[in-house]
């Protein structure tokens, strides 16, 4: 395929822009946790690549689809593979030898090097490594793994189309570090590598390749279709080059998509659950392929199969050609709801994880050929599912309502913080620059074992009672030791943040194992919100008040706010998520309150989803922070002015929220701020944030402990943006992944560094 003549004329009828990588067991999860310990080697953790590639591969082909994207798959993150396809790595990495070992050291950081920054991948719970971009960076073209998998799906007889993250999204979201100017102003110094990747690619056999632009549907650059448009003539200008689909996610592209309708790209990729045809008709698409996401590829509920195959037949007249697929990657999806035999009847008729969402697909795309009449038996399963759900007694619970409709702004407004922090002074009497930790700690093995004995029957509730009790008493002697001014219970009871609150709150469904990635080799599983929530019984009262009776020092109630266990559940689709996240804040709310009748002088509800949700349009974010702010703030505004609220938020660009973490008013805000070298403080400080805050002074994603020495610096470094009565020292995040030696390390290291700064501090008062 060397020129525009001799290029191929094919198109297709089904497929998926992105799939799932970790394994439909996890398989990867272990293989690379397994080469980190150095308990098998890189050709071990290479066979079980290639195997999830293949079986991967193979499902799509057998489902129907007749293009299967290639190059989703990851070890640990697509942008950093990205930076690796276009030599990107930050120079402190080059000098490890082996490929594999310099792309972990990116990922995770070594005891000599740190990682890169880490953040969410647009609106979605998945994490990821954000490449930087120095003046001295010199860009060059590695297309060995993505050729590699090319050849690999075609010696399988696999429709490959290769996928790569594009120029404007992979600079969009890099960072500029060393002085250099915003990653964007580099897009000229992009384009021929991508033009010469087009080669290689065409080249290899390419019939097609898809270049992800999810950046087109935000707000995140001025410019942004005449960006496009001048990007995407160019690229599509390449005399040697495979056909060209430019795929968009997660909102509507606009005049974005317009302005790829101006270029010569084969196809575009549009999001139609999130976003509406609307754009597709005005955008003068008659001769491109549009690739029609009418399957929902980041929530579970079942496809209305008349609905979307209504949307496609009136689409179809204003494109040149359609394909059906599902609205984004699999990858925020569970794998299949095979083996999910708990669930009842009724919810699992109104779900569809990825296999069923493929089903959905190849229905669609058949019916859309040969008639609704075709696939008869389908829809009618599907309207069958969704009529059950519309009546099901468990989604309109008038009790839940009618509490919904008493609350008044004085339910959720406390006193000023200045006039609530003389009283907790007074009852918790701690030093200038306090220390705690963020709530979890090592989920050890014994931990693990024992929810499992409890959930197979092995052990009865007073054992597991006694086993995990035991674990809290550890973890009460480990912090005592390493002298933390403020304990926590350590959370060996909750296996997620989230799914410990769901399996205990009526609305909620818990998956056996509806596994999805976070990053890297973390995996969650979101519980289903499904229902109207309401707290039947305490959920934490017991655990954090037996802490307490072990130790003289304070221990935090730790919670999960409304706002995160949106984010980290797949929620209902069926009304507001307003309405949802009030009915998810007074059940938190039912605990602070308990909490605080028990005792507890201290209770953290913590909200690191609280940037996640924030819509991608400008125009959107406002009505969506009035319902995150007020959710906390209800959660929070039952208890005492002398009970001090604690929140923690981790993981996100936090500079287009931080009048809204301002405004959720919590007495002490920990964050994270470890990698990005305390830049967050002056955020805050420009948005006249006035309450305690803890930046996080060391990064808990990494195995790395960090010296006494560089924590301290890291203190001194936020002692220049907050004063020292308004600073608290903790750890970017929770200590659930990481080992007990190491933790127990850090955080003697860390309360070392407290001391010192506390003996500067009051030197330079006296």
């Amino acid at each position: 395929m060397s020129d525009d003549k001799t290029r191929t004329n094919t198109t297709f009828h089904a497929t998926v822009p992105g799939v799932a990588r970790i394994g439909a067991n996890r398989e990867l999860k272990r293989a690379v946790e397994a080469y980190w310990a150095g308990r098998i080697d890189a050709a071990a953790l290479t066979q079980t690549a290639d195997g999830i590639r293949r079986d991967s591969w193979n499902q799509l082909v057998q489902a129907g689809f007749d293009s299967v994207p290639v190059n989703t798959f990851s070890y640990y993150d697509q942008m950093l593979d990205t930076a690796v396809l276009l030599g990107a790595l930050p120079p402190r990495v080059a000098g490890i030898a082996h490929p594999l070992d310099r792309y972990f050291a990116a990922a995770r950081g070594t005891d000599e090097v740190a990682p890169l920054e880490m953040t969410k991948w647009f609106d979605t719970n998945y994490h990821y490594l954000v490449p930087e971009i120095g003046p001295d960076t010199s860009f060059a073209v590695d297309a060995t793994a993505v050729l590699n998998e090319l050849a690999q799906a075609r010696a399988l007889g696999v429709p490959a189309r290769p996928v790569v993250i594009g120029p404007i999204t992979f600079l969009a979201l890099s960072k500029a570090v060393g002085g250099a100017q915003a990653p964007l102003s580099r897009i000229d110094d992009l384009l021929p590598l991508y033009v010469e990747l087009l080669a290689q690619l065409a080249e290899g056999g390419a019939q097609w390749v898809q270049f992800d632009e999810p950046t087109l549907v935000t707000d995140q650059a001025e410019g942004l279709a005449e960006l496009a448009e001048r990007v995407y003539t160019e690229l599509s200008a390449a005399s040697a080059r495979p056909r060209l689909l430019v795929q968009t996610y997660f909102g509507e592209a606009g005049d974005r998509l317009a302005a790829l309708g101006r270029t010569a790209v084969d196809a575009v990729g549009v999001d139609l659950v999130a976003g509406t045809a609307d754009s597709v008709v005005a955008a003068d698409l008659a001769d491109k392929l549009v690739v029609a996401g009418v399957v929902d590829g980041r929530n579970v509920w079942r496809t209305d199969l008349d609905r979307a195959l209504d949307a496609l037949t009136a689409l179809r007249p204003h494109v040149g050609s359609l394909a059906v697929s599902t609205s984004c990657s699999t990858l925020h999806v569970p794998y299949t709801l095979r083996g999910e035999s708990q669930l009842d009847a009724a919810l699992a008729g109104w779900l569809a994880f990825a296999d069923e969402k493929f089903a959905e697909v190849a229905t669609l795309s058949r019916a859309l050929v040969h008639g609704r009449d075709d696939q008869a038996g389908q829809f009618e399963a599907a309207r069958l599912a969704l009529a059950t759900r519309a009546t099901d007694p468990r989604l309109h619970v008038a009790a839940v309502h009618d509490r919904l409709d008493a609350l008044e702004p004085a339910d959720w407004t406390r006193t000023t913080a200045s006039a609530r922090r003389p009283l907790q002074d007074a009852a918790l009497n701690l030093p200038v620059l306090p220390t705690t930790t963020i709530g979890s700690y090592p989920q050890t093995s014994a931990i693990r074992q024992a929810r499992h004995a409890l959930r197979t029957g092995s052990i009865d509730a007073c054992k597991y009672r006694n086993r995990i009790q035991r674990e809290i008493a550890d973890v009460i002697e480990l912090q005592e030791k390493a002298g933390l001014d403020v304990l926590v219970h350590g959370e060996p009871e909750r296996n997620d943040m989230v799914q410990y609150f769901a399996e205990q709150l009526d609305g909620f469904f818990a998956t056996a194992n509806g596994w999805v990635q976070s990053y890297g080799s973390r995996c969650v599983r979101p519980p289903i919100l499904f229902g109207d929530v309401a707290r039947p019984t305490p959920m934490t009262v017991g655990w954090t008040t037996y802490a307490q009776s072990l130790t003289s020092r304070p221990v935090k109630g730790m919670l999960t706010g409304p706002v995160t266990i949106l984010a980290w559940s797949f929620v209902r689709d069926d009304q507001p998520a307003a309405v949802t996240a009030r009915q998810v804040a007074l059940a938190i709310r039912d605990e602070t309150v308990d909490l605080e009748r028990a005792g507890v002088p201290i209770i953290q509800v913590d909200e690191p989803a609280l940037r996640e949700l924030l819509p991608l349009r400008a125009a959107d974010r406002d009505a969506y922070l009035d319902w995150a702010i007020t959710s906390f703030r209800i959660a929070t505004g039952g208890v005492a002015d002398a009970t001090q609220v604690h929140t923690h938020l981790c993981y996100s660009e936090f500079g287009e929220v931080i009048g809204a973490i301002a405004a959720l008013d919590a007495d002490v805000t920990s964050i994270e701020a470890a990698r990005s070298h305390m830049e967050i403080l002056d955020d805050l400080n420009e948005a006249g944030f006035a309450n305690q805050v803890g930046p996080g002074v060391y990064d808990i994603h990494s195995p790395r402990v960090p010296s006494t020495d560089e924590i301290a610096d890291s203190l001194r470094e936020a002692l220049q943006a907050v004063s020292a009565e308004r600073l608290w020292i903790n750890p970017d995040c929770g200590l659930k992944t990481r080992r007990t030696d190491e933790v127990t390390a850090a955080l003697r290291r860390m309360v070392a560094a407290a001391v010192l700064v506390r003996e500067e501090a009051a030197a330079l008062a006296g």
